[in-house]
């Protein structure tokens, strides 16, 4: 469509990536604005807040059940059209929340909008890679990460405009609605790749997970979203708490350190470009993340010092999605199987998602806020070990 409006092939280019970071950032506000409007969902519902958590772990349950079999879809229907669906799915489901009479049909609705949260993660990366010219994969990659802080800092930011929670959520259908349409347009169709004769989704599932690389950055990701999660799901709190802060203040701190994380991502792309160790970074990178909760989490330090060492943990940290998503087509043991490496990330992302919480959360309540900074530590290290034996497996070498 684009080409036949007569813009150049670079422009092109632009434009569907455009679009394709646009629908995983509509995605992402979807993960932040249950949070934001928490406070209005338990007026309106009267619940506590343990229901409204889980209006969040509906995308976490279902990206760490189901993120290998999207990947599997993607690959046996073809990206754009798994991307078209899941923005489909959102803006269905969104619509389907904003008329909700109860809870229970709130959430069936939120069930909706994570499967096509899912089916936008894991299918936006391998639109990205065949339409994305080889040089500029990393970099176009690094930039897709930028679009979960970027949604859920969005979300915090434009929640508290709108007087209603319902209003938010029309407002979201709309939105996906309108890249839906841009997705449609321009970006190219992508043909499905059935599995070779005498093979079947199942064994190219078996296939990707038989390859150590996979797996392996995988576990770090579940790593870095455990440390990530284990910071920011407490980190108004830890806010009020430490500088007693109102709520609204306490917010807008964390959306930006919440922002800030982009820039790790954008980051990771020029340094993968310039050669340096996928595994190094990932590693390095764990490690600095595992040195700053020792000074956020025990009131050791200073307030101001203590949220610079946030924004810091927060911009270090976005080093390592991008690079794990822009090391998935390294890993794959065929082109053809990076979907499913993808979705393979992607439920080790939302596992992390899951435990960082649950498992900060009772450290919290059991020792105290001090304890938390112990948690996070050991995850770092276990990165760091783990990232030593994906160097040897994976090296610094580009996609195929």
């Amino acid at each position: 469509m684009a080409r036949a409006m007569g813009l150049p092939a670079q422009a092109v280019d632009r434009i569907a990536v455009a679009a394709v970071v646009g629908a995983g950032v509509v995605a992402a506000v979807q993960v932040g604005k249950a949070a934001i409007a928490a406070p209005l969902l338990q007026m309106d519902f009267d619940v506590d807040l343990a229901a409204i958590g889980w209006l969040t772990a509906v995308f976490a349950l279902l990206g760490a059940a189901g993120g290998i079999s999207a990947g599997a879809l993607v690959r046996a229907l073809g990206d754009r059209l798994v991307l078209s669906l899941g923005l489909l799915a959102i803006a269905g489901g969104v619509a389907g929340g904003a008329g909700a009479a109860s809870f229970p049909l709130l959430l069936a609705s939120r069930v909706v909008e994570g499967l096509g949260f899912l089916l936008i993660v894991v299918a936006a990366p391998a639109v990205l890679q065949r339409i994305v010219p080889r040089h500029a994969r990393d970099g176009t990659l690094s930039l897709w990460s930028c679009f979960m802080p970027t949604g859920m800092a969005l979300a915090m930011l434009i929640g508290p405009l709108f007087e209603s929670w319902r209003a938010l959520w029309w407002a979201n259908a709309v939105l996906a609605t309108l890249v839906l349409v841009a997705v449609l347009r321009v970006v190219p169709a992508g043909d499905a790749q059935p599995a070779e004769p005498g093979t079947g989704l199942l064994q190219d599932v078996v296939q990707a997970l038989k390859a150590p690389a996979p797996l392996l950055l995988a576990v770090c990701f579940v790593l870095y979203s455990l440390m990530f999660f284990a910071l920011f799901s407490f980190l108004p709190i830890l806010l009020m708490i430490r500088m007693e802060l109102d709520h609204g203040t306490a917010g807008l701190l964390s959306a930006v350190a919440t922002a800030v994380n982009v820039l790790g991502n954008l980051a990771a792309g020029r340094l993968l470009a310039r050669g340096v160790s996928r595994a190094g970074l990932i590693g390095i990178a764990a490690l600095l993340m595992g040195v700053c909760a020792l000074g956020i989490f025990p009131a050791m330090i200073g307030n101001g010092p203590a949220l610079l060492l946030c924004l810091l943990f927060s911009a270090i940290g976005g080093l390592i999605p991008a690079t794990l998503l822009a090391s998935a087509p390294v890993a794959a043991p065929v082109p053809a199987l990076t979907a499913i490496v993808v979705g393979l990330l992607m439920q080790g992302s939302n596992l992390g998602q899951m435990l960082g919480p649950v498992l900060v959360g009772e450290v919290i309540e059991t020792w105290g806020w001090p304890a938390a900074s112990i948690v996070v530590l050991a995850a770092a290290a276990s990165a760091l070990g783990v990232t030593t034996i994906l160097g040897r497996r994976l090296g610094s070498g580009r996609p195929d």
